[in-house]
């Protein structure tokens, strides 16, 4: 009786799909521009701190005789740098995972969400869970993250030249998300997406104990 309580509890923060309808009838929130662009920002500027751990110094240019020196420049503030660190960067968000539990932008976050991880525990302990997919699915990426790939990779398309020109003239003076996002992606738009955090310590414990409740 506890199970199947604990299963309807944790079934009532996920909407299994349906067959037509709107997007919202059928459980599933696309991101929007502002959460699209928060993602973006931080997967590139955490992909330019990993690269930027480089000191390596490397040689451009190109000399028949190779009588003319090549001009020499640190990585890190290399076009090599950002070209390496833009490839791929919307692949990161297929880490992510949908916290249906949270309802603000931090509902995209890597990790298991807490409602998975209670289903996983109760699937352990041999609690027989139908969620209309089978369980090889369960941990796949989700509608909503799949679309964000795509709102990824057409922001980098959209807006590269702006990444370059905070990259080369403006990264000292203000961080990527506030230059991308707020001054040209969403200018004059909402932008308070961009502010959300999880929440305090004490939210946190709660979830957590609740979560061990569970």
């Amino acid at each position: 009786m506890l199970q199947g309580m604990l299963i309807l509890l944790v079934l009532s923060a996920i909407t299994i799909p349906t067959h037509g309808g709107p997007e919202e009838n059928e459980g599933v929130k696309y991101a929007d521009r502002c959460e699209a662009c928060k993602i973006l920002a931080t997967e590139l500027q955490g992909r330019l701190t990993e690269t930027g751990r480089s000191h390596d110094v490397i040689e451009l240019g190109y000399s028949v005789d190779d009588v003319k020196p090549k001009k020499r420049t640190e990585y890190r503030r290399s076009e090599l740098r950002l070209l390496e660190s833009m490839e791929n960067v919307c692949e990161r968000i297929l880490q992510y995972n949908i916290h249906k539990e949270r309802k603000d932008s931090t509902r995209f976050a890597k990790g298991m969400s807490q409602t998975f991880q209670t289903l996983h525990g109760l699937v352990d302990k041999g609690v027989k869970v139908d969620l209309g997919i089978p369980y090889e699915l369960w941990d796949k990426p989700s509608a909503e993250i799949t679309q964000m790939k795509t709102q990824c990779e057409t922001l980098i398309e959209g807006y590269e030249d702006v990444i370059e020109k905070w990259y080369f003239e403006k990264q000292d003076q203000k961080p990527l998300i506030e230059y991308l996002c707020v001054d040209h992606v969403l200018k004059n738009k909402n932008h308070e997406c961009l502010y959300e955090k999880l929440g305090d310590t004490k939210n946190n414990e709660k979830e957590a104990n609740a979560k061990e409740e569970l």
